[in-house]
């Protein structure tokens, strides 16, 4: 039941932030486009300390929010969907495919260009977004619908993290790497000893946060690494991972996310932003995360099915596994969050942010009305 519980509370915060996130970038974007333009724009610029105020927000902040899945993904891997392996199978497979399918198809319009780079872009899924529009539909969402999207979101998520860490780490420190992963390790023998106080955890992640961030690996990593060093226990409401966990629902969904959106979405959209949308990365993106994201999903669990690999829910159809898909195709946070470690160019970046929006409003659009349609359609048939 305090599992239950804490899922529920993991949905309802992302399902109100996902909305808070909605109005940001609306907000965000009216601002960069008005006689504010400027001075908007310059804010997040502002230098603290050799970094703009936005870096600090993504290098920083972010590693809270990263902190949180990594303490999510913990969770269910040990009492949660991922610790039964047959229940498990079945958003392992369409996360996979979520990924696989998305980056293939930005390769195969931008292999061998200057932005092939981008290919992680169309990999992950928004899981305040997703959740915040499966909420807009109620009661008629299955709970096992429910959680197939949050655990596909945080598989994506993980899948994401490696990615970054694989691919986006251009130069390495070993000397600071070897520090952080140190520091690392000594987290693991607390935990070990089975020393349940948080504090010299938060200490030493802190510490394994500035080494990382001096090690080019993207420090960010430091949250996933930080999580699964704390004390899991029981996973009752004495855990120091329930307690984190617990602690950081609401401050990462109404503060950080909402930062975080707000100021990577300041963009200023010129004239001619459509000539953009036909250029090679933005196809890839807008392709990747629309098209790619529901058909990989779809095909990959279709197949494990098929191969007596995973199972479908007794109380879902395949429909509302491919609508859910369409969903899955809302990148925002982590598809930004990538376009800022894959390019450098500022016209580059502007052009993935803006088909980065579109392509998830036009996939949260189309997931709502399908899944409205399926579910009621599912309705129908039980009546």
């Amino acid at each position: 039941m305090k599992i239950k519980k804490l899922f529920n509370e993991f949905f309802e915060s992302e399902k109100a932030g996902g909305l808070i996130l909605v109005f940001m970038t609306i907000l965000s974007l009216l601002l960069a486009n008005s006689s504010f333009q400027h001075t908007y724009i310059n804010f997040w610029g502002f230098d603290i300390a050799g970094h703009s105020l936005t870096h600090w927000i993504n290098d920083g902040l972010m590693t809270i929010f990263f902190l949180l899945i990594g303490l999510e993904l913990e969770r269910e891997i040990y009492q949660g969907e991922l610790s039964n392996i047959k229940n498990a199978s079945l958003p392992i497979f369409g996360a996979v495919g979520g990924m696989l399918l998305p980056a293939g198809i930005f390769l195969l319009l931008n292999f061998g260009t200057a932005t092939q780079a981008g290919a992680g872009i169309p990999m992950a899924t928004d899981i305040a977004f997703a959740i915040g529009i499966l909420s807009l539909l109620g009661k008629r969402v299955p709970t096992s619908l429910k959680v197939f999207l949050t655990a596909l979101a945080v598989i994506d998520d993980l899948g994401a993290i490696l990615v970054i860490a694989i691919f986006y780490t251009k130069s390495i420190s070993w000397i600071n790497l070897l520090v952080a992963l140190g520091i690392f390790v000594f987290l693991l023998s607390l935990n070990r000893f089975k020393i349940k106080n948080l504090i010299p955890y938060l200490i030493g992640g802190a510490a394994m946060w500035y080494f990382m961030l001096n090690s080019g690996v993207h420090a960010t990593i430091t949250g996933v690494l930080l999580a699964f060093a704390i004390p899991f226990g029981k996973g009752d409401e004495k855990s120091p991972s329930y307690k984190l966990q617990h602690f950081l629902h609401k401050p990462v969904a109404f503060f950080i996310l909402p930062l975080f959106a707000i100021s990577n979405t300041c963009i200023a959209i010129g004239g001619d932003f459509q000539n953009g949308l036909i250029q090679p990365n933005s196809l890839g993106i807008f392709m990747g995360l629309v098209l790619g994201k529901p058909l990989g999903i779809f095909i990959f669990s279709y197949i494990g099915s098929v191969l007596g690999l995973c199972a479908l829910p007794g109380d879902l159809k395949w429909s509302n596994i491919l609508s859910v898909g369409v969903l899955g195709g809302i990148g925002f946070t982590m598809s930004i969050f990538v376009t800022l470690l894959a390019f450098n160019n500022p016209e580059t970046i502007n052009q993935s942010k803006i088909a980065i929006l579109l392509s998830s409003t036009i996939a949260a659009i189309l997931g709502f009305i399908i899944l409205k349609i399926t579910l009621k359609a599912s309705n129908n048939s039980v009546e």
